[in-house]
């Protein structure tokens, strides 16, 4: 998911994203909608949140090491 369309999901949730990364912006939304804030962390390859939108770039970051 494009960062520009993340901006928007975290405005909708009431958080600002300033100068937020991709990876601080998923986790707030995370923690506000009452969920793990486990974005790139499956390191492992393995998640078993298997309905959370954000899966695939989930993996992805995680494999990139991309940081927090």
């Amino acid at each position: 998911m494009r960062l520009e369309e993340i901006r928007t999901i975290a405005k909708s949730h009431g958080i600002k994203p300033n100068k937020l990364s991709k990876t601080e912006l998923i986790k707030s939304i995370q923690t506000d909608e009452g969920s793990f804030d486990c974005f790139a962390t499956a390191y492992d390859g393995v998640c078993d949140q298997f309905d959370c939108c954000w899966r695939e770039d989930c993996f992805e970051a995680a494999q990139q090491g991309e940081p927090s």
